[in-house]
């Protein structure tokens, strides 16, 4: 568990690391300061999972640049995709995209329109995409 992070909504460990691979748990939209309590909207949710993940990493060493694999999860898939994958890219450089599955689901913790969760890799950063 990171110091500071998001509060689990669920018994589960913020990260979990193996041979250098570093499982990221799902990160909702709240934050340490108001756990449950959601922005409106998917730009709003999706800056605040990011923040969440982002804080899981840099309490493990890590950053974006190690992320190989993300998986999201919308609620609202077509009314939110092409803003959420707006709002998303924006913390990777473009050059440096993780490998990616985007879902449609049926409901998430807290009414959330978004989840996300990480695979990292301790090793130095990818240098290139294929």
């Amino acid at each position: 568990m990171i110091a500071g992070g998001p509060k689990p909504v669920a018994p589960f460990s913020h990260a979990v690391e193996i041979d250098g691979m570093v499982f990221v748990t799902g990160q909702m939209p709240d934050t340490p300061q108001a756990p449950g309590l959601l922005p409106e909207g998917i730009e709003a949710q999706t800056l605040n999972v990011m923040a969440n993940l982002e804080a899981v990493l840099a309490g493990i060493g890590l950053g974006f640049e190690h992320v190989v694999v993300a998986r999201a999860f919308l609620t609202e898939f077509q009314r939110d995709y092409a803003t959420f994958n707006t709002t998303y890219k924006s913390f990777f450089p473009q050059d440096r995209l993780p490998a990616r599955t985007c879902i449609g689901t049926t409901g998430l913790a807290y009414d959330a329109l978004v989840e996300i969760d990480l695979v990292a890799h301790r090793g130095a950063a990818p240098s290139r995409m294929a």
